[in-house]
């Protein structure tokens, strides 16, 4: 009984903060007013899209709303050229996204797109998914052959598929080409109301103030022998703040490893330390559709590097002046020794971005966690002794 209580306490502390509270929630320094609590979720496909107007093809827009007391939280996924994540965190609850869909469809300026009041914008990032390399591993000390990469502005893109009850949107695309015929290359986004973490390996962790993209290649098939894939992203901010990428080592709860680094891509104010936003992944991918920890290989990111040119996506020049400050890195699946794309034909790789901090369980929290459990195995014992002793003195047998 002794044991069995503590193994109980330390399941529940260190599942039931991730669950039910905002333990792991964000920097409140991202907004002064900001306060922690649920979001009240809502998504929408094109809004403001009016019958009988008709999108083109290759352009869609799905909008997820998280309104809070005193602020609010804005995810914007686009297909309208690169594929694109906007986030935009306002000071009001009542703060609406507006889209000029002539303006927007065109690409013709900046401006189209516009989260209002835009007085109660009080932080912007956009993720942009941009190009797909192909490369030969040689497996050697040679340099890798790269092929021309597939640039994602030119994929035709499937519509945009809303699920409601979980607020998940799904989006896949292909090229013209002999490589694509049976494959795609697809991305699902996730929106949350609470903390938690996501059941499918990665299980990266998540609250209300973050979103999720899972994204993978199927079925693609390789131009060469031992093929492995990188992804180049770019973020777009506001001006006034900068980025870079951090390594960091957090508790793992949900994989065979207790401690796995994490690449923690974020963006602060210049002459400031405060994280106001972040892209987070573990240099892990995977190569089935529902992996099993044998089927995971190594992710790797480049240096990241500044980006003077806004990326060909609809979303970002619709919503960012052309000024806008811009960070590229590319993202690696697979390293000397890890089995190919050819091998299974599938890769896949996770990615949460949010605002505030980035989330990870830290030493200090399991330190914490140790500490309570050893004063309470102390107390029962120390409970346990004055008990039996108090038994034995004050019983008298009657013979």
């Amino acid at each position: 009984m002794v044991l069995l209580l503590p193994i109980s306490l330390t399941y529940f502390l260190l599942i039931f903060p991730l669950e039910h509270s905002d333990l792991l929630a964000v920097n409140s320094s991202v907004s002064r007013d900001f306060v922690f609590h649920l979001w009240v979720v809502s998504i929408e496909l094109n809004p403001g899209l009016k019958p009988p107007s008709i999108l083109p093809p290759d352009v869609g827009l799905v909008h997820v709303l998280g309104k809070g007391l005193n602020d609010s939280l804005h995810f914007i996924l686009s297909n309208h050229g690169a594929p694109a994540l906007l986030l935009v965190h306002t000071n009001s609850p009542w703060s609406t996204l507006q889209v000029d869909w002539p303006e927007f469809i065109s690409r013709s300026s900046s401006g189209s797109l516009r989260v209002m009041p835009e007085s109660s914008v009080v932080y912007s990032r956009a993720q942009v998914l941009l190009r797909l390399w192909e490369y030969n591993d040689p497996q050697t000390k040679a340099e890798s052959t790269f092929y021309p990469p597939y640039e994602l502005q030119n994929f035709t893109w499937s519509d945009l598929k809303v699920t409601q009850w979980d607020n998940m949107v799904t989006l896949c695309g292909r090229e013209n080409t002999e490589s694509f015929a049976r494959g795609s290359f697809c991305l699902k986004f996730s929106a949350f109301g609470s903390a938690g973490h996501d059941k499918a390996w990665p299980s990266l962790l998540h609250n209300a103030n973050s979103s999720q993209l899972r994204i993978w290649l199927d079925g693609v098939k390789p131009r060469g022998n031992n093929s492995r894939f990188k992804l180049e992203l770019q973020s777009v901010g506001n001006s006034g703040f900068q980025e870079r990428v951090d390594v960091c080592s957090s508790i793992d709860l949900y994989t065979h490893s207790i401690i796995m680094k994490m690449s923690q891509w974020v963006s602060f104010p210049i002459n400031s330390s405060g994280v106001w936003g972040y892209s987070q992944w573990k240099p892990t991918a995977y190569l089935k559709p529902e992996p099993e920890f044998k089927d995971s290989t190594t992710c790797r990111h480049s240096e990241l590097v500044s980006v003077s040119q806004i990326p060909p996506s609809g979303l970002v020049k619709a919503y960012f002046k052309e000024d806008s400050p811009g960070y590229g890195l590319n993202v690696s699946f697979g390293v000397t020794g890890d089995p190919f794309y050819e091998s299974t034909e599938y890769i896949s790789w996770t990615v949460v971005m949010g605002m505030g901090e980035p989330l990870v369980i830290s030493f200090l929290f399991i330190f914490i966690i140790i500490v309570v459990e050893l004063a309470i195995v102390i107390s029962m014992e120390v409970c346990s002794c004055i008990c039996r002793r108090m038994c034995s003195s004050g019983y008298q047998s009657i013979d």
